[in-house]
């Protein structure tokens, strides 16, 4: 006797895929997320391709989801109704009870993402990321100077208007006691002293960090708390660190190898398309630290100019970024088909949800080749 097989709702897979690709790394021109679909009711299985097409759709079983690394819906998209090409296949998927979900940049920058399966795929071993995203929001240092009876007041107005909080702490500063001086001018009104002489006087040097969306809130309770006419402060941007997500990954070599063998082995180890692996560079240089990106990534030639890596494996590198890189960097560059740099994220995705649902959720790599190249030259 088997027991029955224990429901799965789709709010429970988004959350898995939101935690392994979370939405906040999506590039802001881009569409991820729950295209249809109601997260509330169960779902059967999940089908795992680069793009949602009309074969990769027939491939998913009725109640059961796709996750496509493209959006179908980002450029120009105003209608989907069921006589256009993208309608029909939200109408076919909605009638029969099936969702569609993407992860597109956002599994891009992931950490494991996009670059991480391509690298794996390679035989490399991850070892940095090209162009790492900021661990955090962009901040600002201030550095207050008030007198010591009046600090706290400051200290509680900036904490008020979102100063002083690191990590999961708040009301966080620093402090340091010096003496300040003064001189009032000619139509200065100041809270101490008088207009033409020397002031000298306790004061505290009051430090806190705090996001730069928040400046302007709290230059004004700052301004609103401080006795000072014209509060003197220091205010410096922070250089955030660089996180362990973003796009691109640097990677090594177990075992250092010329070019020529490097290209034979992407071409090995990605599947075939009519656009194949083309490669700019000294067939006979040694290879063993290398930049790779799924996806295009020209964009990312300056990055990979100054990672101390001799070869960049990417798709749709275009002429001109080629030529213009390959006249001022000795790194080679190894240039794939877009979709066959993606592909090995569809098993990378499917490893995430079977570890994390098990027999209760089949989960299946589509064999549908959504490369829109087709035709090979003669």
């Amino acid at each position: 006797m088997t027991s029955a097989r224990l429901a799965v709702r789709l709010a429970d897979v988004i959350d898995v895929l939101d935690a392994a690709y979370p939405p906040r790394l999506a590039q802001s021109w881009d569409s991820v997320g729950l295209v249809c679909g109601d997260p509330s009711e169960p779902v059967e299985s999940v089908t795992i391709a680069v793009d949602a097409t009309a074969d990769v759709l027939a491939q998913v079983p009725q109640g059961g989801l796709l996750l496509a690394h493209h959006p179908l819906l980002l450029r120009g998209v105003d209608t989907v109704a069921a006589d256009t090409a993208k309608g029909a296949l939200i109408h076919s998927a909605i009638r029969t009870g099936r969702s569609l979900f993407t992860a597109h940049t956002n599994a891009d920058s992931a950490s494991p993402g996009v670059s991480d399966a391509l690298a794996e795929t390679l035989g490399l071993e991850v070892c940095e990321v090209l162009s790492p995203v900021p661990s955090g929001p962009s901040l600002d240092k201030w550095a207050v100077f008030v007198p010591a009876e009046n600090a706290e007041a400051v200290r509680t107005a900036m904490f008020a208007a979102g100063a002083g909080h690191i990590g999961d702490y708040s009301q966080c500063s620093w402090s340091v006691s010096g003496t300040g001086q003064f001189l009032p001018g000619e139509g200065a009104s100041p809270a101490v002293g008088a207009v033409g002489a020397v002031e000298r006087l306790a004061e505290d040097r009051v430090e806190m960090v705090a996001p730069t969306s928040r400046r302007a809130a709290v230059l004004a309770g700052l301004r609103a708390a401080h006795p000072y006419e014209e509060p003197a402060f220091d205010l410096f941007p922070l250089q955030t660190p660089p996180g362990d997500v973003g796009l691109g990954r640097i990677a090594t070599l177990r075992e250092a190898e010329p070019l020529a063998a490097f290209v034979s082995r992407v071409r090995a180890a990605l599947p075939a398309t009519s656009w194949g692996v083309r490669a700019a560079g000294d067939p006979a240089a040694t290879v063993s630290r290398v930049a790779v990106c799924g996806g295009a990534g020209d964009s990312l030639l300056a990055e990979v100019a100054g990672a101390g890596v001799q070869a960049y494996v990417t798709a749709d590198l275009r002429h001109h970024p080629a030529d213009e890189h390959r006249r001022v960097s000795d790194v080679a560059l190894i240039d794939v088909a877009h979709w066959a740099s993606e592909f090995p994220w569809c098993a990378q995705a499917a490893e995430l949800l079977r570890g994390q649902f098990g027999p209760a959720l089949p989960v299946t790599v589509s064999d549908v080749r959504t490369d829109p190249w087709n035709v090979e030259g003669c």
